[in-house]
């Protein structure tokens, strides 16, 4: 089972990215994304089953970001809208068979915001 991230960049404070993750190996019933800033702890920012009806946002992204999945291509998505500089951090995608149980991880993506 592989997990890989790719959309990461820099971009200004305002801006917008879509960071994409694809499974291969199976398919998840649960699928999220994380992110981890510089001297700080990994924590959790979206996850979306496997259906795309039951969705999580953490506060602080709940309006800016959008977590979906495509299971035709075993993708999830994060697009990021209204970016701002706080949002700076590698941002992993992540899998779970169980709700929170995250045995599957991507490699992580950076995503820079200047501000």
């Amino acid at each position: 089972v592989q997990l890989q991230a790719s959309g990461g960049g820099l971009v200004q404070a305002g801006g917008s990215l879509r960071l994409s993750c694809a499974a291969s190996g199976r398919t998840f019933g649960y699928m999220g994304w994380f992110r981890q800033a510089p001297g700080k702890e990994r924590v959790l920012v979206a996850t979306i089953n496997w259906n795309g009806r039951s969705l999580y946002y953490a506060d602080s992204m709940k309006d800016r970001f959008t977590i979906a999945r495509d299971n035709a291509k075993n993708t999830v998505y994060l697009q990021m809208n209204s970016l701002k500089p706080e949002d700076t951090a590698v941002y992993y995608c992540a899998a779970a068979v169980v709700s929170g149980n995250w045995g599957h991880w991507g490699q992580g993506t950076q995503v820079t915001v200047s501000s």
